[in-house]
């Protein structure tokens, strides 16, 4: 397994070099502009034939789009695995889940070739920038991913070292993954430092039984998005833009792997799903992810320093946004990318949808019925009130008026989303008694 250090050379070989972080630097044999902390940031455009690269420093804002970082409580983490403590753990299914995760096998899978800039040279216009904006988010979520993983993994070392391994394996995974994308950045003549990223940014608290909801729903939307455009493109290969596509279904299955992780987590933990606040805890996760408060009500563009009213916004809705709702939400303002590699944004996401929905109910205790068309109404509703907030926020109004006038709008938006929550759900189960099996896993 490697080392802390050797993961983050791997990450930001910079800050290995104790380069200062403060300011953003250019590396002059890459001529690669390296910024702080980006969200949908432009993509500069191709250059010309002939024409020499400007050489520069820039540093592009954070917005409210970006990716959070997590952290929880250790402490009760350490209860939580502590085998004299928890007799419900199962420490054989650890030990064979420890076996699969140090089989490692991607070790060699992520290797890159010539295509991928020459790819990123062809690639212009609106879908070179929404392509940018797509990789400088996966990689900012799977670095987040590490962070989180590897910590519980330092923090565990002593009550379970099973469990405490396979979360450092996990990070290994997040690690290559987040290389990789900020590799791919540097085809667009960008990086991610993400080395500053581990120090400048703010975390967001969630309780230990809430990392386990959010993180398997996570890794298991990501499988499923992963597994979804692979398939397609490779029915489609005309719409093969960049060869990151190609290395989907390898890199899809770490997603399920980590996804299996935390449901013997949550098995091992029957508190989490065996009562009727587990029922509401579910259901909230399948729509709910705090640190996507922003996502869906300000658009690409808004940055923390418009929000004058943020936090009235905030208390009002911070509890109710949804990882369905944020995904359909956050795509249908994307729909260049799909469409640019041949997909229907809206079909691919309920696709998606449904799919998570299934995979989930083997362990949730209850899930939403998303197969019932009234949800996907609700969805489209929140897609057309999410663009009249859009649109206020690219007015040329004052904040403080933007704010108010989407005060009317943000009820609309929580009120749509109240209604999926109170829509009847299915009553679901453990895993042990799934009465069916996703279609696609392995």
């Amino acid at each position: 397994m490697a080392s802390s250090a050797m993961e983050l050379s791997l990450l930001n070989p910079a800050a290995m070099r104790g380069l200062s972080a403060a300011k953003p630097r250019v590396v002059s044999s890459r001529r690669i502009v390296r910024f702080r902390v980006a969200s949908s940031a432009a993509a500069p455009p191709a250059a010309k034939p002939g024409t020499p690269k400007k050489r520069g420093k820039t540093e592009i804002q954070e917005t409210l789009l970006t990716p959070r970082f997590y952290t929880t409580d250790f402490d009760e983490m350490e209860r939580l695995f502590n085998a004299e403590i928890n007799k419900q753990l199962n420490q054989e299914e650890f030990d064979a889940l420890l076996q699969e995760f140090k089989t490692d096998y991607n070790q060699t899978h992520f290797v890159r070739n010539p295509e991928f800039k020459a790819a990123a040279d062809k690639m212009e216009g609106p879908l070179r920038q929404i392509f940018v904006e797509f990789l400088e988010r996966s990689c900012t979520a799977e670095f987040s991913g590490f962070l989180l993983y590897k910590e519980l993994g330092r923090r565990l070392k002593k009550t379970n070292p099973v469990v405490a391994e396979i979360f450092s394996l996990m990070s290994r995974d997040e690690a290559r993954h987040a290389g990789f994308l900020n590799k791919g950045l540097s085809d667009f003549n960008l990086a991610l430092d993400l080395g500053f990223l581990t120090k400048a940014r703010k975390y967001t608290f969630f309780k230990p039984k809430f990392i386990f909801y959010a993180t398997y729903l996570s890794e298991k939307i990501g499988y499923w998005r992963y597994i979804t455009i692979f398939r397609h493109l490779k029915a489609n290969p005309e719409y093969q833009v960049y060869p990151i596509f190609k290395y989907f279904e390898n890199w899809c299955q770490d997603e399920n792997r980590h996804g299996d992780f935390f449901s013997a987590l949550l098995k091992a933990q029957p508190q989490f799903l065996n009562d009727w606040k587990a029922k509401l805890w579910s259901r909230f996760f399948c729509l709910s992810v705090i640190s996507e408060l922003f996502r869906c009500l300000h658009g690409p563009t808004v940055h923390t320093e418009d929000c004058y009213c943020a936090p009235l916004l905030t208390v009002f809705v911070c509890d109710l946004l949804q990882v369905y709702v944020t995904m359909y939400l956050n795509d249908c303002q994307r729909t260049t990318f799909y469409e640019g590699i041949g997909l229907d944004t809206k079909e691919f996401d309920m696709h998606v949808i449904i799919e998570t929905n299934r995979t989930t109910a083997r362990i949730f205790p209850a899930v939403l019925d998303v197969e019932n068309p009234e949800f996907k109404r609700k969805l489209d509703r929140m897609v057309e009130i999410n663009k009249k907030i859009i649109a206020i926020g690219e007015s040329d109004d004052i904040p403080l008026v933007k704010n108010l006038k989407r005060i009317p709008h943000v009820a609309a938006l929580v009120s749509e989303i109240i209604a999926a929550y109170l829509m009847p759900p299915i009553e679901s189960g453990s895993v042990d008694f799934a009465e069916f099996e996703p279609q696609l896993v392995y």
